[in-house]
């Protein structure tokens, strides 16, 4: 989750900074983090057209200059020639109900992520559709890594002289 933290930082958004990762066999496949199309100014510069309207977090997604983290990590992938197909995706938000169903219909297995979103519909496609969702907490994945190496059996000493 360090990474997906560091991903977040280039967000240009001006209410929240999110990143996404996605990840297959332990590589990183592709990442993402929320902000403007490229060539079309920021929000920065700009201000944001949510907050000028008041939309509430979680409503009117069409109604925003950026993308999501999710959706750019997907759209790095597919320019790059990747598949995400099998992957697993870790982002720093529960993702929206728009990106739900990206990663529903590019095949991504399951989603771990940090911060809550307010997005029920989300969270009900997402376990209709199977796809895992987790909530990480600190700590938790360094404690389940200590368990599996204390779970792993150790090699015998080898002697002087014999093959093992």
């Amino acid at each position: 989750m360090e990474i997906v933290e560091q991903v977040s930082t280039r967000s240009t958004c001006l209410r929240r900074q999110i990143g996404a990762l996605i990840v297959r066999d332990r590589r990183i496949l592709a990442t993402g983090y929320n902000g403007a199309p490229s060539g079309v100014r920021h929000c920065r510069e700009v201000g944001c057209l949510r907050d000028q309207l008041g939309i509430p977090s979680g409503e009117r997604h069409e109604l925003c200059r950026g993308l999501h983290a999710e959706q750019n990590a997907v759209i790095q992938a597919a320019r790059a020639g990747t598949s995400i197909e099998g992957s697993t995706v870790y982002c720093t938000h529960q993702p929206c109900i728009v990106c739900a169903k990206i990663l529903i219909n590019a095949g991504i297995i399951e989603i771990v992520f940090a911060g809550d979103y307010p997005d029920e519909m989300a969270r009900d496609m997402l376990q209709e559709a199977g796809v895992g969702l987790r909530h990480w907490q600190p700590g938790a994945e360094q404690k389940q890594n200590a368990q599996e190496e204390d779970a792993v059996t150790p090699m015998p000493e080898k002697r002087a002289g014999e093959l093992l």
